[in-house]
């Protein structure tokens, strides 16, 4: 009975810790990272460090030096001298370590090391990082942050700069105008593809920009958004219409920065400009975000006339694409399937926007057209995404990196109700007047009476 007593009194603490600590680690990950795994990770890397580093490779041999004060003091074999680590910095997702790289060494060894890494020291995923020449950073990621989306508490922002999203290394993902101005974002149906507009569009809304709409679902997708929009064209016919109107925008800021080119004699260096950043600001026209919803609608054609249209609509899209930057005129062009296939200039378009963004597609032909000429080895990693994990995307630019990041929730009601509140923001554009949406009378209601009425009586 002492037996059974002495069992219940250990095993019974221990089963309850095992069982918490699964539970926590299923369902509260975090929570079991800070707990748990935070602590076992930390005494594993430090432990393992030499070994480890060794069995992957990532040691050199000892300077001559070395040698020898070590067989005249020990008289023991030297081994091999692994990369000088840092400081171990915690994180509520995982750990960083900088390492100084030993000579002959490069950040592209241990990238192709991470996983070995991720296995040895029992993490969910190690990413690589380089911080200066001889210097990188191991960051260490815990769990899976992509499964339960939350954003970090300090977040880099500015204007231009929206925070849209969460890479798969715990950072965040930042739209950012000024350094990728142009962007093709692809999604099927429920692939998060909304999710990640709606997004922009309301960390837009409180910045002093132009926001501008075409929406060929009839203004579904943007309708709910139009107190902010100083424009918004629902089918392809106002659409035809909106475009040259921007064109001719942007024309007349390229005649603003060439007057203010004619440099004078004594003009000093800095009021010298080549786009609307340089002006000063009193004369610094107010930038332009368009968003084109459903691009593939304004390809579609089923006359003459319409194949006529499209392709004044087409070389107007690409004219901005090409020109818009120094203008200030940024595009945001969205679909839900974007291929050679659509027709004449949606190669040359696709060729002008930087940044990419693929959702779940249907096709690997979209996963390709999105990714395939700036990572191919991207293309996989779009069309693996499940349909269980709606917001999931790659994201690349044109320089060749990408990463998997997702969309954290944000309503429908939240994001209407944040253009709403900075319905006061709207710039005065006088060529996008007539494009204003109307607005729908939002219903008064009248407060209830304090006191009740009583019918008066004789």
């Amino acid at each position: 009975m002492s037996d059974l007593t002495t069992l219940l009194e250990v095993g019974g603490p221990v089963a309850a810790l095992g069982g918490g600590a699964a539970y926590a680690r299923a369902k509260h990950p975090a929570a079991y990272w800070s707990t748990v795994g935070l602590p076992v990770s930390t005494v594993r890397l430090l432990s393992t460090y030499g070994s480890v580093m060794e069995a992957c490779g990532l040691t050199v041999a000892p300077s001559r030096l070395r040698v020898l004060a070590a067989k005249a003091m020990t008289r023991r074999e030297v081994r091999p001298v692994p990369p000088r680590r840092g400081l171990l910095r915690p994180t509520t997702t995982g750990l960083r370590i900088r390492l100084r790289l030993a000579p002959g060494q490069e950040p592209a060894d241990f990238a192709a090391s991470a996983e070995r890494l991720r296995h040895a020291w029992g993490v969910h995923a190690v990413y690589v990082t380089p911080v200066k020449p001889g210097v990188i950073e191991l960051r260490l990621v815990g769990y899976d942050v992509l499964r339960r989306v939350r954003m970090p508490r300090k977040v880099p922002g500015g204007f231009l700069q929206v925070p849209v999203a969460l890479r798969e290394d715990a950072t965040p993902f930042v739209r950012d105008y000024r350094t990728i101005p142009h962007q093709l974002t692809l999604g099927a149906t429920l692939s998060g593809k909304s999710m990640y507009l709606r997004h922009l569009l309301a960390g837009l809304a409180p910045q002093p920009v132009a926001l501008v709409g075409i929406d060929c679902k009839r203004g579904v997708e943007l309708a709910p958004f139009a107190p902010r929009l100083s424009a918004l064209a629902t089918d392809p016919e106002q659409a035809a219409e909106l475009l040259p109107v921007l064109v001719k925008e942007m024309e007349d800021r390229y005649d603003l920065i060439k007057t203010r080119q004619g440099i004078a004699p004594g003009t000093p260096d800095e009021e010298i400009t080549s786009d609307i950043w340089g002006l000063p600001e009193h004369e610094r026209p107010v930038p332009v975000v368009l968003f084109v919803d459903e691009v593939a609608e304004l390809f579609l054609v089923a006359t003459k006339k319409d194949e006529e249209r499209r392709d004044e609509m087409v070389t107007q899209l690409i004219r901005l694409a090409q020109l818009g930057r120094a203008a200030g005129m940024y595009l945001e062009v969205c679909g839900q399937r974007f291929g050679a296939e659509l027709g004449k200039g949606a190669t040359m378009l696709r060729a002008q926007l930087t940044g990419r963004v693929c959702h779940r597609v249907n096709d690997e032909a979209s996963a390709k057209m999105a990714l395939g000429d700036i990572a191919p080895e991207a293309v996989m990693a779009a069309c693996s995404i499940a349909p269980e994990r709606p917001g999931l995307a790659v994201a690349g630019d044109t320089s060749g990196g990408w990463s998997r990041i997702r969309t954290p929730y944000l309503s429908l009601t939240d994001a209407a109700e944040t253009c709403r509140t900075s319905a006061g923001l709207v710039p005065d554009l006088p060529a996008l007047a007539p494009f204003r949406p109307d607005l729908p009378e939002r219903p008064v209601e009248h407060a209830a009476p304090v006191v009740l009425p009583h019918p008066v009586t004789d």
